[in-house]
């Protein structure tokens, strides 16, 4: 199969192919969903990936090219872009996440003619104020909750990502989604508590509007399919309804189809048991979902808006909806 850089321009759709990082990502996934939405509006999409597997081919079977290559390469990134004046950037965990950013942000603006680069930020974006991080280390804790002071370094990475952009007057939107149903704190950390009837989670008695991996595709494709009305804002999107822990356990009692008790646990000792248990190997990903724990936890993670709903033209999807369609819940109802 030729390389997309090396195609002939008969090749070529009739008009610009979007360029869609993180393709790969799992079934049900925010890019691998925007993928499949694009392509059944009539969109050409060119799916980035890093590996040509099933997964690639999957995405090609589904009617996208397929560009292998490597974020942190700036001649693949640049060869990816080619022709294409749409953007959808999102990269999982990583330490190296602001220098894909930039190198994506680099190539955009050396082609040109760029007519949107939609960011995947995170929630706490919206209050990450230049600031608020520059306040001294006690007024930034209590204002945080009181569990934590400072931000993950991926955090850290997306406030870095939101000024590169900034400065690069490339037209960007950003889309700060608060935490996924989707998100391993919800579903397969708590996996195995849930399997004996308890939703054990470090939040205390505060209280979440996390968002459908689902309707944060859907916002991303209809910007990217008419972006002029969303040129340089930001949007904070959380879910539909805002409950806490005993609510969720109700939800996923009903999916499970059994009897789900909230159980509080200290946020320390989770983080312990669950975090670094799972995820001793990635130590960048581990620190993250601690400090998102230690956030949550502390009532930091503030704020609900009706962004969402206003972009979508709909009410959008509840917890119990992505939970029912979410592949390690349903493995765990059918067991």
């Amino acid at each position: 199969m030729a390389h997309p850089s090396q195609t002939e321009d008969t090749t070529m759709p009739e008009h610009n192919p979007i360029l869609i990082t993180g393709a790969a990502g799992h079934i049900g996934g925010v890019s691998r969903t925007m993928v499949d939405m694009l392509l059944e509006q009539g969109h050409p999409v060119r799916a980035f990936v890093r590996r040509d597997d099933e997964r690639a081919d999957s995405l090609r079977q589904a009617g996208a090219e397929i560009f292998v290559g490597d974020l942190l390469n700036i001649a693949d990134v640049t060869a990816a872009l080619k022709g294409c004046r749409r953007i959808y950037f999102s990269m999982s965990l990583s330490p190296y996440y602001t220098d894909a950013v930039s190198l994506m942000a680099a190539a955009a603006r050396a082609q040109g003619d760029l007519e949107v680069f939609v960011n995947m930020s995170e929630f706490e974006q919206s209050f990450m104020t230049f600031e608020k991080m520059t306040a001294p280390e006690d007024e930034r804790r209590s204002w945080l909750g009181g569990l934590v002071a400072d931000w993950s370094p991926q955090q850290r990475a997306h406030w870095v990502a939101e000024r590169v952009l900034e400065w690069s007057g490339l037209p960007t939107v950003n889309v700060r989604a608060a935490m996924f149903v989707e998100n391993p704190l919800m579903t397969w950390l708590a996996l195995e508590p849930l399997s004996d009837g308890e939703l054990r989670l470090p939040f205390g008695h505060h209280r979440l509007a996390p968002i459908a991996g689902y309707d944060v595709a859907e916002a991303c494709a209809k910007i990217l399919a008419d972006p002029t009305p969303h040129i340089s804002k930001s949007y904070e999107l959380n879910g539909p309804d805002l409950k806490d822990m005993h609510g969720f356990a109700e939800d996923f009692g009903a999916v499970l189809g059994r009897q789900v008790t909230y159980v509080p646990e200290e946020v320390e000792t989770w983080n312990e048991n669950y975090v670094d248990t799972a995820l001793a190997g990635l130590p960048h990903t581990a620190e993250h979902l601690k400090t998102l724990t230690r956030l949550i936890g502390g009532g930091g993670y503030r704020g609900v808006t009706d962004q969402l709903e206003t972009l979508l033209g709909r009410r959008p999807k509840t917890v119990r909806w992505a939970l029912e369609n979410h592949p390690r819940i349903r493995k765990l109802a059918s067991a």
